[in-house]
């Protein structure tokens, strides 16, 4: 067994996709539509969905928002540098909430950025 991906909810499908394909550097696996559903599936990542686990960012026609609710906490994602990819990230236009360095009792460096629909993304720097 593997995990294959995680779904999320979007308001806005098309300023999804844009913050991550542009912003974190992403790519469109593939698209669905389901207009009997009323809905739109697009999945996304650095790698082919046989070689990893993507991200399924769900519209539902008419929602332009969600209640994200507590029990989420966050999709995280390796980086070789988590201060550049701040940097980066910024510079593209999105938006850090937690600078990069040590996270608390401990020494590895992370940082979080937010999607357009509020949900977290943690960067954690790997060698």
């Amino acid at each position: 067994m593997r995990i294959l991906h995680t779904m999320i909810r979007v308001g806005n499908l098309d300023r999804s996709i844009a913050f991550y394909t542009e912003v974190l550097g992403m790519n469109v696996i593939r698209t669905s539509d389901y207009p009997e559903g009323k809905f739109t599936n697009v999945f996304i990542g650095y790698g082919d969905e046989a070689d990893g686990a993507v991200i399924e960012l769900t519209y539902n026609y008419g929602v332009e928002q969600y209640e994200l609710g507590s029990g989420f906490g966050h999709i995280a994602l390796a980086v070789p540098d988590a201060y550049k990819a701040c940097a980066d990230i910024k510079a593209r236009g999105g938006v850090v909430t937690r600078e990069a360095g040590p996270m608390k009792h401990g020494t590895t460096v992370i940082a979080f950025v937010q999607d357009p629909d509020g949900y977290k993304i943690e960067l954690i720097q790997r060698d």
